[in-house]
């Protein structure tokens, strides 16, 4: 009996182990599939969403089977199994799934794939020392260990990539936030020494007191929207995932009386039951509305702010989205100010309306919270007057718009 230490020589039995592997790779991918859809909180469609991803996964197995058929050969960084590997890698970043699931998915496979060959090997007839067999399966884990490093190695760099970007806004927010706080609180302070002089005139205390009062109010606002920021988080494991309607609803029933007092009428049109996080439409919603309020034009006979939605089965990138809009017949915006409406600290009517609450940094908050999401905001002015502030999100998969039909 020769001694079988090389593992790249080849065996007589590798060939037909392979060809096994090629015949059963659909039953091999729907079992994986299986496998990982018990172990994760996404549904088993979310798994692969996509009819062209699980196609090509059997690739990932064509690529297994190669290597073990031709150990020498290797599996090249170019290989069409190794950008596969990489595109998996992606999807789960985008799917908010931690490197532990993915070591756990590429384990899976791993084990899929030995059993299928223990049944196998056991039908054939092929001339096989005990340490040709032992070899084999060496080369099966090296193929898959392979193929699991391309895929984590493009997960991680992906996640580099998050990290730095939310680092960097968190930085700027930081900033704007710091500046803010120490104005308000300077005001609050300044206003309160000069209320607290004596025989300061009777008809300066109101104005200090307005002061004091806004200042205050500003400073719970920005306590108001960190509060909402923490609630966001980019993964979506950690996302609350509600019905669209379900949050909309919830927006609407915050600013009630706000809108009761200022005269406002809420209206809520269609909006697609379709699955969203929680946190980044309430958040973004109750700005637009707020804002919508606060800058109702007193003259209308009739000031309404209305929420509608809809899905884009393609947003500019060519991927899924839900779009939500919030109108009105309100003021407007200037047209000089639109381009800024979206910076930290700015406020587009600051000069024009008096009365208004606010520290410029409502909209930047939905801008940071949504981008951070994937998502995008925008404004738009309709000739007839008012203003449309939207925000779309990423829809998970094309086929997320069938969720019309799910109960809430």
């Amino acid at each position: 009996m020769t001694a079988y230490t090389d593992l790249s020589l080849p065996c007589p039995l590798a060939p037909a182990l392979a060809d096994s592997i090629r015949a059963a790779r659909e039953e091999l991918t729907h079992r994986w599939l299986e496998r990982i859809s018990a172990r994760v909180a996404l549904d088993p469609n979310h798994v692969f969403p996509t009819e062209d991803l699980l196609d090509h996964v059997p690739l990932l197995i064509d690529g297994i089977a190669a290597y073990l058929e031709h150990p020498a050969q290797g599996v090249a960084a170019d290989a069409p199994v190794i950008a596969k590997a990489m595109e998996l890698g992606a999807l789960r970043h985008g799917q908010g799934f931690d490197e532990y699931q993915i070591l756990k998915e590429f384990e899976l496979l791993g084990g899929i794939v030995f059993s299928h060959l223990i049944a196998a090997v056991r039908t054939m007839n092929e001339p096989c020392e005990k340490d040709e067999l032992l070899a084999c399966g060496h080369r099966l884990f090296r193929a898959v260990a392979v193929i699991q490093e391309a895929s984590v190695a493009h997960y991680l760099q992906r996640m580099r990539g998050r990290l730095a970007e939310r680092e960097e806004r968190l930085r700027g927010f930081n900033r704007a936030l710091t500046h803010e706080l120490k104005n308000q609180i300077g005001a609050v302070l300044g206003a309160g020494d000069l209320l607290a002089l004596e025989g300061l005139p009777d008809d300066q205390r109101p104005r200090l007191l307005d002061i004091v009062r806004r200042n205050a109010a500003g400073m719970r606002a920005t306590l108001d929207n960190l509060i909402e920021l923490s609630r966001l988080d980019p993964d979506s494991r950690q996302q609350r995932r509600v019905l669209l309607p379900q949050a909309v609803a919830e927006a609407v029933r915050q600013l009630r009386d706000a809108a009761r007092m200022a005269g406002v009428e809420v209206r809520v049109g269609e909006l697609p039951r379709v699955e969203v996080s929680a946190a980044a439409v309430e958040l973004a919603t109750v700005n637009y509305l707020s804002n919508a309020i606060k800058y109702a034009d007193p003259d209308a006979p009739v000031r309404w702010a209305e929420v509608r939605g809809h899905t884009s089965e393609a947003g500019p990138d060519g991927a899924p989205e839900t779009v939500v809009e919030v109108r009105d017949n309100g003021l407007g915006v200037p047209e000089e100010a639109r381009a800024q409406l979206f910076a930290r600290g700015f406020r587009a009517h600051i000069e024009s309306v008096t009365g208004v609450e606010g520290t410029g940094l409502g909209l930047s908050i939905v801008r940071d919270a949504v981008e951070a999401l994937g998502g995008r905001v925008w404004a738009a002015f309709p000739p007839e007057g008012g203003a449309c502030f939207a925000f779309a999100l990423p829809a998970r998969r094309a086929g997320e718009f069938a969720t019309a039909a799910r109960p809430a």
